[in-house]
C-alpha cells in the first residue's frame, strides 16, 4: 500500500468514524475516554469544557493518544492509532464548525465560557487491520 492509498483509507476513517477513545497523561499514567471527534485534514478536534480533567491534563501534559474507527465486528476491522499533541482552542469560529444541539447536555449554547476544542496535531498516525500489508504508517 503506497502513501496516497494509506492516507485515503485514514480520511475515509476519519470521515465515517466519529466516536473513539483519547487517552491524556494523569501523574504519569495514561487516563482514556470516549470522545466525539471531527476533523479537517489530518487535524482532529473534540469539544470539552475547560473544567474538565482533560484540561488539566493536557495543560501538563500535551501528549495524546487516539483511538478511532473500530466497528466492532471482529476480526479485520480497519482502525487508527493516533499520537499527537493536544491543546485548547477558543475560537469562536472553531467552536460554530463543531456545534451540535446535543451539547446542550453539558454546555448553555456555542457560547458558554467553559465550551473549548481540544486540537489534536498527528506526529504519528498507523493503519492498523487493514489486510496482510498492515500496520502501517501515514508519512506526516
Amino acid at each position: 500500500m503506497d502513501q496516497q492509498q494509506i492516507k485515503q483509507k485514514v480520511l475515509d476513517i476519519l470521515d465515517h468514524h466519529k466516536i473513539g477513545t483519547l487517552a491524556t497523561v494523569e501523574q504519569g499514567k495514561p487516563n482514556s475516554r470516549y470522545m466525539t471527534f471531527f476533523h479537517d485534514g489530518m487535524t482532529l478536534y473534540t469539544p470539552t469544557s475547560d473544567e474538565t480533567h482533560k484540561a488539566e491534563e493536557i495543560d501538563d501534559n500535551p501528549n495524546v493518544h487516539v483511538l478511532l474507527g473500530y466497528d466492532g465486528e471482529g476480526f479485520g476491522d480497519a482502525y487508527l492509532e493516533i499520537k499527537g499533541t493536544a491543546k485548547l482552542n477558543h475560537s469562536k469560529e472553531l467552536k460554530d464548525q463543531i456545534w451540535h444541539e446535543q451539547l446542550e447536555r453539558w454546555f448553555d449554547g456555542k457560547d458558554d465560557p467553559n465550551l473549548s476544542v481540544l486540537e489534536i496535531h498527528p506526529s504519528e498516525i498507523r493503519l492498523m487491520n487493514e489486510g496482510e500489508s498492515t500496520p502501517v504508517t501515514l508519512d506526516l
